[in-house]
């Protein structure tokens, strides 16, 4: 059995020494082999497209925080208000960043104009234009079509801005949470332009801010307006009132008898409840108004993208030290697999 052992070890010990001469004999093809490798590989990153990436991180409220003048929200309840009360809110982080990926947003902001090298347009239009090699779908239905975007949309045009929206989020937006504990979220956007990378993470920020807001302040904002349209409607029926109420009183001044002046309490009483009413509403649209700015949402941005954005591009030496490591293992590898073939065959 120890012979055995002391044999197999022997085989193998021999089988590496023809090996290892094998290789030092074939170090020409090898050294061949690995060059030619490298150069190929070293092509093929210098023919890529520099790309760069724009972030922009950012935090947003997602509790309303309790405040001294709490005491109020029992007035404002009446009108569908939760004055400086807490509450979780509808846009949690992960609908933040889902929010961000929607086609209403993406689209929204695509159709909104930029200026990049001092040529001002909308943003689908510079993204058709930096990407017209490589997107041949968006190319051949404007060209067939006719098609440039402008203030009137078509179906056409919706078509191409959904397939834009599409690739964007498959290829170039990326939307994280950077820190748990902090709850800072990161955008992302990764183009061939560092104008239009940068552009497009602002508009779209700013975009997706706008429906945010809109959104957590529409309750409020309808109240507001129906409140101020009550008191300019009341307030308007009180100057007629008090009018109507003093040119009665100029007529009355030498009537004695209580029924002569009928028609005068009658305008008192109605002006005093109109005032009262008045007094009320400009109350409740004052405190609606504080509501409105303790109910809109802060987005506070962090880090902007800041230019000249660095390159994607790996360094040249890595490429290098890389390809040389890969092409050595795969010559090491096929000369081991044709040697243990032949040896086979023997």
């Amino acid at each position: 059995m120890i012979e055995k052992e002391v044999v197999s070890i022997k085989e193998i010990l021999l089988n590496i020494n023809e090996f290892k001469n094998e290789l030092f004999l074939k170090k020409y093809k090898i050294s061949i082999f690995t060059i030619l490798f490298v150069c190929c590989v070293l092509l093929f990153f210098s023919s890529k497209e520099k790309t760069y990436t724009a972030e922009l991180t950012f935090v947003v409220e997602e509790e309303n925080v309790a405040s001294p003048l709490s005491s109020m929200s029992g007035i404002a309840s009446q009108f569908g208000f939760d004055v400086f009360g807490g509450g979780t809110s509808t846009f949690s982080q992960q609908n933040i960043m889902q929010l961000l990926k929607s086609r209403g947003v993406l689209s929204k902001t695509l159709l909104e104009k930029i200026t990049i090298n001092d040529k001002k347009d909308y943003i689908i239009q510079h993204y058709i234009s930096l990407y017209e090699k490589q997107n041949l779908w968006i190319n051949s239905d404007l060209n067939n079509l006719g098609l440039k975007f402008s203030s009137t949309l078509t179906q056409a045009h919706d078509s191409i801005v959904s397939l834009a929206c599409e690739e964007i989020v498959e290829e170039s937006l990326n939307v994280n949470i950077k820190n748990d504990e902090t709850n800072i979220i990161s955008l992302s956007f990764t183009s061939s332009s560092e104008n239009f990378s940068k552009l497009f993470v602002e508009k779209l920020i700013s975009q997706m801010s706008m429906m945010y807001v809109e959104y957590k302040t529409k309750q409020a904002s309808n109240t507001i307006d129906f409140l101020q349209s009550r008191s300019d409607s009341v307030f308007l029926e009180l100057e007629s009132s008090e009018r109507e109420y003093a040119r009665i009183k100029d007529i009355n001044q030498r009537i004695i008898k209580a029924s002569g002046r009928l028609k005068e309490l009658q305008l008192m009483r109605n002006v005093e409840v109109l005032n009262t009413m008045y007094l009320e509403i400009i109350k409740n649209l004052e405190i609606a108004k504080m509501t409105l700015l303790n109910q809109t949402p802060i987005i506070q941005i962090i880090d902007r993208p800041i230019l000249p954005l660095k390159d994607n591009s790996i360094s040249k030496l890595l490429v290098t030290i890389i390809s040389f490591l890969i092409s050595i293992i795969l010559s090491i590898i096929y000369l081991f697999f044709a040697k243990l073939f032949r040896d086979s065959l023997e």
